[in-house]
């Protein structure tokens, strides 16, 4: 749906500006705007910024000859839509004794022994139906949209099989066809070894290559493909064959990189010239400033480890050395289930040391590029989709002020309003 929109009455206006992602000390520079106005036609925005003089004038004329529906924000703050850039929010099951058992100190391997983590998951979307999967999914898009999520990536990788792979990415195009959030899709076919392939890690990316991957690719299903690059998991060597085919294939490229161990990721998303390279807990200085150099986004999804209670990405170097942060939830059944921007807000200010304007770029200009879409959204300004948010706060920075509250009173997507808070 396309919007024909004028809003007035705009207490706050704060956005990133751009249309390519922001790197180091340019995520801190976004244009705040008082008493401001945005005006769009066909769903995009044709101007942003005060609510007086010449030039709104002439485009809030335009969008009226063409019937533009008038809003007033009645004093509200506003910021753009946000980009989840990194969730795994199609899947069956949960995993609750889980999260009490890391509560108390158990370690993942004695986790694994008791029936836990991604094999567990993995068997539950194998039984889950078609229906089960789209009615879980929904559930989670809608709480989405109330938080002022606009754009979402979705990683398949509980399947770890032909058949319920494929499955996890139709979900999600189906989805995509009936709300409003729009839904970037990217294949994890390698997110885990299965049972079946137990002990055999190459064979079983012999069969993703093989089997897998081309059917994806031939059928659309996927814009991305993802590995979990981790000691005990995916190597170096069969990252990179696996990515390599995925590229020849015509994906874009992903990584879970250095989340556990200091194993090389961040370096090997840089070298393939990777879209992103996520989590890096524990990347190295050097492979940094490798990604830094090849452009690759740093995803840090602080979410996680606080769920984990594991130290928080060092996104405040990483903005230092020069990179493009971008920030995003990880929603996932075992390590973090959880969707909360505005928890993501709070931690960034509180522990990751961001400041609100390089958070605010991290969870929507930045985020929009980690899934190649920075030329068309993440930001309020002229030739962008008009998504962005109203919030029930006079000031932008309640957002993280307003400590884990969300604060998001309307939504628009593409112009149209999609969500207003009862």
């Amino acid at each position: 749906m396309e919007g024909e929109l004028i809003v007035r009455n705009i207490a706050e206006l704060a956005t990133p500006l751009g249309f390519s992602a922001r790197r180091g000390a340019e995520m801190a520079e976004i244009r705040r705007v008082a008493d401001a106005a945005i005006v769009a036609e066909n769903g995009a925005i044709t101007y942003a910024g005060p609510a007086a003089g010449s030039a709104f004038l002439e485009a809030a004329g335009r969008a009226s000859t063409r019937g533009a529906i008038e809003i007033d924000a009645e004093g509200r703050a506003c910021v753009p839509g946000f980009v989840d850039s990194h969730t795994h929010f199609v899947f069956g099951g949960y995993r609750a004794d889980e999260f009490f058992w890391r509560a108390e100190g158990l370690p993942y391997m004695e986790i694994h022994k008791r029936g836990g983590g991604i094999g567990r998951t993995t068997a539950a979307t194998r039984a889950a139906t078609t229906e089960e999967l789209l009615a879980s999914g929904r559930a989670r898009l809608k709480t989405m949209l109330s938080l002022g999520v606009t754009t979402v990536e979705g990683k398949s990788g509980y399947g770890l099989d032909l058949g319920t792979e494929l499955c996890q990415l139709e979900v999600m195009a189906a989805l995509a066809g009936e709300q409003p959030v729009d839904i970037v899709r990217t294949f994890l076919g390698p997110h885990s070894i299965p049972r079946e392939f137990a002990g055999r890690s190459s064979d079983y990316i012999d069969f993703v290559v093989g089997e897998v991957l081309p059917r994806v690719a031939e059928r659309g299903l996927a814009e991305f493909a993802d590995i979990f690059c981790e000691e005990g998991v995916f190597g170096l060597e069969d990252s990179r064959r696996y990515l390599v085919a995925a590229r020849a294939l015509g994906l874009k490229l992903k990584l879970h990189a250095d989340e556990i161990v200091r194993l090389g990721g961040a370096g090997l998303a840089a070298s393939l010239s990777a879209v992103s390279a996520d989590h890096l807990l524990k990347a190295s200085p050097e492979d940094l400033a490798a990604m830094g150099r090849a452009g690759v986004i740093a995803t840090c999804l602080p979410l996680t480890a606080f769920t984990l209670r594991e130290p928080y990405a060092d996104a405040r170097g990483m903005i230092d050395r020069g990179l493009a942060v971008a920030l995003a939830s990880d929603l996932n059944p075992g390590s973090c289930y959880s969707q909360s921007i505005p928890l993501i807000f709070a931690l960034a200010a509180l522990y990751m040391r961001l400041s609100f304007a390089e958070t605010l770029t991290a969870l929507t200009l930045n985020g929009a590029a980690a899934l190649g879409r920075a030329a068309s959204l993440g930001s309020i300004e002229p030739g962008k989709r008009a998504d962005f948010l109203l919030l029930d706060a006079p000031e932008t920075s309640h957002l993280a002020y307003h400590v884990g509250m969300n604060i998001v009173g309307q939504v628009f997507k593409n112009g149209v309003r999609e969500y207003r808070r009862a």
